[in-house]
């Protein structure tokens, strides 16, 4: 039978204001994309997460992001490639601080909102994003939308790529993911999301919103943390995988 990671976005506090329910989170997903502090996340937040997600036995992501707290990394910024590639470098070495300190590591870097966009559809921001990866620590393994740039320019840099499917989100024909700013973009209801889970690994393949059939040869499934009732959605699905004798583990 076959296996997938399931990873979910983590960390996205800042301060006194909390996202979502990281603790509870943290006992159903395999891997954990944690804010590095520039969409959400400060050092106490980063440093929390990090122990608990040890605790949890979950590996660490890096979920980098342009520098934009205010609208919480959905904004697209234009940057000079050598100005990203230091600012996801810098990201990186913020988080592995921690996850060091937790007695771990940073396994995987994972774009997000903005950046996680560009980088998939746009090879110069790919490149400036893995050229951090590689640079701070080749070891690091890149996750993203099949057939992406994103993961294109990682495999040429020589990292390991895991290819990610979205169970909570609506995807467009061409197997990017709608826009959620669009009607009928981010999925609630945890019944159908699970089914969808098992359907997207049995067949590598997901529903667009217009009814295509897409291929999504995934190794990971994602569930956010900020979706209203995430908890309970993780676990409708981690349960439905698990009942059809989908293994669940880390994909590092």
């Amino acid at each position: 039978m076959p296996s997938v990671d399931l990873n979910s976005d983590l960390g996205e506090g800042y301060g006194v204001w909390r996202l979502g329910d990281d603790a509870q989170m943290l006992e159903i997903v395999t891997s954990a994309n944690i804010a590095c502090g520039f969409h959400a996340g400060d050092p106490s937040t980063l440093r929390a997460v990090c122990e608990a997600a040890v605790r949890s036995k979950v590996r660490i992501g890096a979920q980098v992001s342009y520098p934009d707290l205010v609208g919480f990394g959905r904004r697209r910024i234009d940057m000079e490639p050598a100005e990203l590639t230091d600012a996801v470098l810098y990201q990186l070495g913020a988080l592995d601080a921690f996850a060091q300190v937790a007695q771990s590591e940073v396994s995987y870097v994972k774009p997000h909102g903005a950046l996680y966009h560009a980088a998939c559809a746009e090879r110069a921001v790919a490149d400036a994003v893995v050229e951090a990866v590689a640079d701070y620590d080749h070891s690091m393994a890149v996750l993203g939308l099949p057939g992406s740039a994103l993961l294109a320019a990682a495999d040429h840099a020589g990292l390991d790529v895991a290819a990610e499917g979205f169970v909570d989100r609506a995807y467009n024909d061409d197997g990017t993911l709608v826009s959620r700013r669009d009607e009928g973009a981010v999925l609630t209801d945890p019944k159908m999301i699970a089914e969808r889970a098992v359907h997207m690994v049995m067949t590598q393949t997901v529903t667009s919103i217009s009814g295509r059939v897409v291929p999504v040869p995934i190794r990971s499934l994602c569930v956010h943390g900020d979706t209203p009732g995430a908890v309970g959605i993780a676990r409708a699905v981690r349960d439905a995988l698990e009942a059809e004798g989908i293994g669940v583990y880390s994909f590092t």
